[in-house]
């Protein structure tokens, strides 16, 4: 899980809006208390000059409705009397101007001003407007505030002239200035207290939250074995107990489906068949290592990829038609070189709602019973075929018998000779069919004994040598030393009559059939060739297939059942060896086997 910021952390944010909060607050009260007091200190300010204004604008009345002519200079020093008399600290200025704006007297030494013509508005406007009026300028040569109030001085319902008067209201600004001083001092030091109880309120908060968070991120990485504390029994403490029991009821859960999970994998693993499993879009999402195996693929080019693109039915089914199949679809992968079929059966898995969620499919190996088909039914072809022959020339020299060829000495004992041959032909290939049934089963025993085998394979050479009808020469590699092996002598014997029997139906008149015997530390191998027309190079793993013929026709006119080298392979694999050919067309062919050999110790045998 990713790391929460600094200030994205629900730790800081609710400090700062707790912060705020209270600096919001603060500001709004010092706001409203500075602004009142700044307005009472101004209002008192102003209410005292205007109270001495008041006395000052009195006497000064009084001193202009006295009746003077007009050269007395007493109005000016009797006015200079009056407001040398009032001036209190607070009033920088005291002036006295008449209605046609000129300066009468002044509190300050600067004498030179009295008799001069004010130019300030507000003088003006005092005179025309007969109403009081106040200002406050910023004194550009001290840089201070300064307070101006001028009154209409009036006698009777006539404006005789003006009061100016500028007060030094700079102090209080200072005080302002102070008690805003004092404000933030006491705001910063109430942030400082507010700060530290709130991070601690916050952490009383937060700290349950980031124990669930912890305990989260755990459980997202499989660890359920942890527990949240609970610090309370208020809303988050209820929700820490909740999210326990949640941990619990996970646990279980995670456990439950874990074990299932590793019965559902030990299943799929050891299964045989192979088992696929897709999403509803039909994309593969499971496939077990048999169906890997199956299909030749690994899992890297499977998962994710269309089913039927896997199974290469893409072009002949789609999804919705696989998922509505139901019977098997064979599938068949075989090439020239060997068979190779799967036979496929699906499944469709269902939500409760009848929503089709996915597919099962479940491949099986069909290879095996395809072949034990065809072999079948091959062996029941070739099985008629061979019995239809010889059936149907007795039945055909039967017939000419029984239309009175019987009466023909000459030729009613060639036609019975042919009748005889036949059914002794049957009677072999019945018996080949027999010995071959019993091999299948396994319903045979194996007579084993130790016999010598140069001395045991000379005997049956010089059997077929002696007893041989055509011009055909045998020549013999067998080594000099005895070679003691294990053998059912019988079985062997009727191995090596197949074999040699075939080379010498195959050797031409004048050919040569060669007998070797080669020793190997754990085996001996046997060797017979002859150099007859020989077999092409495909059927050559062919010849030991039951009722195959390299000549089918030359094959039946010498007696052949085509089972003869089919037996002996079953009799040379239950003696525990191998038997394969070597043939070249044209030029002959060659016939190995080998059987198991212990090479003995002098003396072993004395």
């Amino acid at each position: 899980m990713q790391k929460v910021g600094i200030f994205r952390s629900i730790h800081v944010k609710f400090v700062l809006i707790y912060v705020l909060l209270i600096i919001m607050a603060m500001q709004i009260i010092g706001l409203y208390f500075a602004k009142g007091l700044e307005q009472t200190l101004k209002t008192n300010f102003t209410t005292s000059v205007v109270d001495h204004m008041n006395l000052v604008e009195f006497s000064v009345r009084e001193e202009m409705i006295k009746e003077r002519t007009a050269d007395d200079p007493s109005l000016i020093k009797s006015l200079e009397t009056v407001l040398s008399g009032f001036s209190p600290g607070d009033i920088n200025e005291i002036r006295v101007i008449n209605s046609k704006n000129l300066v009468l007297a002044t509190s300050l030494d600067n004498q030179s001003m009295v008799g001069q013509k004010s130019m300030d508005d507000i003088i003006r406007r005092s005179n025309t407007s007969e109403a009081p009026d106040e200002h406050i300028y910023l004194d550009q040569r001290t840089r201070t505030r300064v307070l101006v109030l001028t009154a209409p001085i009036i006698s009777g319902e006539e404006v005789i002239g003006t009061l100016y008067v500028e007060s030094n209201i700079e102090k209080v600004f200072k005080q302002m200035d102070e008690i805003n001083q004092i404000l933030a001092g006491g705001t910063a030091i109430s942030l400082t207290i507010t700060i530290i109880i709130g991070i601690f309120i916050a952490q009383t908060m937060t700290r349950p939250i980031a124990d669930m968070r912890r305990q989260a991120q755990a459980m997202a990485r499989g660890n359920f074995s942890g527990k949240v504390r609970v610090y309370g029994n208020d809303e988050i403490g209820q929700l820490a107990i909740a999210f326990n029991h949640l941990t619990n009821r996970l646990q279980e859960s995670q456990a439950t489906t874990e074990g299932e999970r590793r019965k559902l994998a030990s299943v799929l693993e050891n299964m045989t068949d192979g088992v696929i499993a897709t999403d509803r879009k039909g994309r593969v999402i499971l496939i077990n290592d048999a169906a890997l195996l199956m299909l030749r693929m690994t899992q890297d080019l499977v998962l994710n990829r269309p089913i039927s693109a896997i199974l290469g039915v893409e072009t002949e089914y789609t999804f919705e038609d696989l998922t509505e199949m139901k019977d098997s679809l064979v599938l068949d992968f075989s090439t020239r070189e060997r068979p190779y079929v799967l036979r496929a059966s699906f499944s469709v898995t269902q939500k409760n709602t009848g929503f089709v969620n996915g597919l099962i499919a479940v491949l099986h190996d069909n290879t095996e019973q395809e072949k034990i088909d065809m072999e079948r039914r091959e062996f029941v072809s070739n099985v008629s075929h061979e019995l239809r022959t010889p059936l149907t020339t007795m039945r055909s020299y039967l017939e000419a018998l029984a239309d009175g060829a019987w009466k023909d000495s000459e030729i009613a004992p060639s036609f019975l000779h042919v009748t005889q041959t036949e059914t002794e032909r049957m009677i072999r290939l019945v018996n080949d069919l027999l010995k071959l049934s019993r091999m299948d089963s396994r319903d045979y025993d194996l007579n084993k004994e130790w016999a010598e085998f140069n001395y045991f394979f000379n005997l049956i050479i010089d059997r077929f040598e002696f007893s041989k009808s055509r011009n055909v020469h045998f020549r013999r590699h067998l080594p000099s030393e005895e070679l003691f092996v294990e053998i059912d002598t019988d079985k062997m014997t009727q191995v090596l009559d197949n074999i040699i029997s075939n080379a010498l139906k195959y050797s031409p008149d004048g050919g040569e059939v060669n007998f070797g015997v080669t020793v190997f530390d754990k085996y001996i191998q046997v060797m017979i060739s002859d150099d007859g027309m020989g077999i092409p190079m495909e059927n050559v793993k062919r010849i030991f297939d039951r009722f195959y013929r390299a000549e089918r026709a030359r094959s039946r006119a010498m007696g052949g059942t085509g089972l003869g080298l089919a037996i002996a392979r079953e009799m040379i694999q239950a003696h525990g060896g191998e038997i394969w050919a070597e043939s070249e067309e044209g030029k002959g062919t060659i016939i190995f086997f080998t059987l198991p050999f212990e090479p003995q110790e002098d003396g072993e045998w004395d």
